[in-house]
């Protein structure tokens, strides 16, 4: 079965009965090699043609379909077609024509890359894979096209479809002839997976991750020419399947670390914004996760006003002094019960009316598992009741704050309605397969499968690798926390001069005496360094800045680097938390590593002692 982005139940609607039926054809006859996308836009033009079918070796093929009668056809040319309707005549692009200008200009666009061309011989530069065109006549037969001496001659038969070619009882290898006829040419060598990867860089920069272009309406014209990077990463294609068939309502999206979830939410925002009136709100728990949304959604050129990013607690801050709403004494509340109060003050507000509810067209959450279920009630009363657009990210499997995960909870007595609307993530993209393997092994108790299938509520869900492999996760035993600060000097040094940009080096830390330690000695060494959120004054993160990020494992939460070192394994579980609770904090800072991990110790702590065991580390 051939996979159809957006998916039919998402994009059913607004199609015609002729694409519909031809959307169930495509889907069902075709083999799961076949790639589909239906009016998704193209190229920086956002060009709409019906539907574009890839295949490794049968190349790309653009559909247009038309669901005209033959009586209904005044007259036609190569050019248009005039069109006899209730109202009066209209007049029309010729759909061939319009079919294979949308052909050429992909072909344009994709001849750009010096990897999809031919590198010699009478062809050099041109695609290295077929590409065709054709139109689909969903209410004439073949026999009623044939007969008609003025459709035969400016539409050529061998790149029409007709009506009973895409009946349900068509056998499927006939259909699948029919396609393969609309080009006259075939080449010898398929496409490779990185090239049909390439491909969907080209034609979808919405499925990009890294530098793309902007994706709303109004912004400035984008050049037609763009630097193409020999590595690219995209979308997998299920993430790109989910991100495009989120439709309206609430939508929930569990997801093992490093699966894509933000990917999606990135997506789903760029979409939203083309469309709604009201800002978005874009909710998730850690200081240093909204400074790297904010960054994302700058790079894609979304101003603040039309997407709002915060930390909850700052979101709370800001509602209370908008609406002129006393915050709490920090004399009178200390701790945590100073967040407790902000939280509750905002709550209660809400409930009076002293701040509207509904003021977003939507709200997103990532990394919701670390929200407190009065926080998600809370959230979700700000949504639009028109526009009604809720996406919550959830990973049981990462909650790392013990008063979540013992408060059990349905996501409907939350206001939440997602049921049938909830979407699993399994695939771990973004660890190597090694690094995968060594946290997964560590927190193997953690990761358990729930046996309930209530999608109503939390589900833990096993990741599974993508197969991406690359260098053994180290763990190195020293003397003392001295000699891993200058271990780990050394270490990042290397990694410098190989290549990699001081901003995608991290350093994950426990206790805020080991942070003490490495700061000091990554600036005698003349390495820059950014302390993240050093105090509670200080609550700055800049990504983009050229320096190594020293994080908490508490804030590195939703981040992601080529290289993690995490120092003083030796001093794991800490002794005034859970170490169930402590596990749980290991695995997500050991998750943030996408390429090498560098573990650390100067002891042999039960933490150590089981890496060894299970790992072979």
């Amino acid at each position: 079965m051939a996979t159809l982005i957006p998916s039919f139940s998402t994009c059913s609607q607004r199609m015609t009965p002729g694409e519909r039926r031809l959307a169930q054809r495509l889907e069902s006859k075709l083999e799961e090699d076949y790639l589909l996308w239906y009016d998704v836009p193209v190229g920086s033009k956002r060009l709409h043609p019906d539907f574009i079918v890839l295949h490794p070796l049968r190349g790309l093929i653009v559909l247009e379909v038309k669901d005209w009668k033959l009586d209904t056809i005044q007259t036609l040319d190569r050019i248009t077609v005039t069109l006899c309707l209730p109202h009066g005549p209209k007049t029309v692009a010729n759909p061939l024509r319009q079919a294979r200008d949308y052909a050429l200009a992909i072909a344009h666009l994709l001849e750009q890359d010096p990897l999809l061309v031919q590198g010699a011989g009478i062809h050099q530069g041109k695609l290295a894979f077929p590409y065709s065109y054709g139109v689909v006549l969903s209410h004439i037969t073949r026999k009623q096209f044939e007969a008609s001496e003025g459709l035969q001659a400016v539409l050529e038969p061998h790149l029409v479809i007709c009506q009973n070619e895409i009946f349900e009882s068509v056998d499927p290898l006939a259909f699948q002839e029919r396609l393969w006829n609309l080009c006259t040419y075939t080449f010898g060598e398929p496409l490779t997976p990185a090239q049909v990867d390439r491909i969907r860089w080209h034609l979808f920069p919405e499925v990009r991750i890294g530098v793309q272009l902007s994706l709303l309406p109004d912004e400035p014209s984008q050049p037609e020419t763009l630097t193409v990077p020999d590595l690219i990463r995209v979308m997998d294609l299920q993430q790109e399947q989910l991100a495009r068939s989120l439709g309206e309502g609430h939508r929930v999206i569990h997801g093992v670390a490093g699966s894509g979830k933000t990917l999606v939410l990135v997506y789903r925002c760029l979409h939203l914004a083309q469309t709604l009136d009201k800002p978005i709100l874009v909710l998730c728990f850690n200081v240093s996760l909204a400074a790297k949304l904010r960054q994302v959604f700058h790079e894609k050129g979304v101003e603040g006003d039309r997407i709002a990013v915060r930390h909850f607690h700052g979101w709370c801050n800001d509602l209370l002094w908008q609406y002129r709403i006393p915050k709490p004494s920090p004399n009178e509340f200390r701790g945590t019960a100073y967040t407790e109060e902000l939280v509750q003050r905002v709550i209660q507000a809400v409930e009076v009316g002293k701040i509207p509810a509904g003021q977003y067209g939507a709200v997103l959450i990532d990394e919701g598992h670390d929200f407190h279920p009065e926080w998600l009630k809370l959230a979700v009363q700000m949504v639009d009741p028109e526009t009604d657009a809720l996406l919550l990210l959830y990973d049981d499997a990462q909650s790392i704050y013990e008063k979540q995960q013992k408060q059990k909870f349905s996501f409907r007595s939350l206001g939440i309605q997602a049921q049938g609307r909830t979407t699993i993530l399994k695939v771990n993209y973004r660890n190597t397969d090694e690094i995968l393997q060594v946290a997964s092994a560590f927190a193997r108790e953690l990761l358990t499968p729930d046996e309930s299938s209530d999608e109503d509520s939390p589900v833990r869900v096993q990741p599974i690798t993508a197969g991406r492999h690359g260098a053994l996760p180290e763990l190195i035993k020293l003397p003392n926390f001295q000699a891993e600060t200058h271990y780990l000097v050394e270490r990042v040094q290397q990694f410098h001069a190989q290549g990699t940009p001081w901003n995608q080096i991290a350093v994950l830390y426990r206790a805020k005496w080991m942070a003490e330690n490495l700061s000091d000695r990554f600036q005698q060494a003349g390495i820059p360094v950014e302390w993240v959120n050093q105090n509670s004054t200080s609550r700055n993160y800049d990504p983009a800045a050229e320096s190594i990020k020293l994080v908490t494992m508490h804030s590195s939460k939703g981040l992601e680097f080529p290289v993690v070192c995490i120092p003083g394994l030796g001093y794991l579980p800490n002794s005034h938390a859970q170490p169930e609770d402590e596990a749980r904090l290991l695995y997500v800072a050991m998750t943030r590593a996408v390429d090498h991990l560098v573990l650390t110790c100067d002891r042999e702590s039960t933490f150590v002692m089981k890496l060894k065991a299970v790992s072979g580390l």
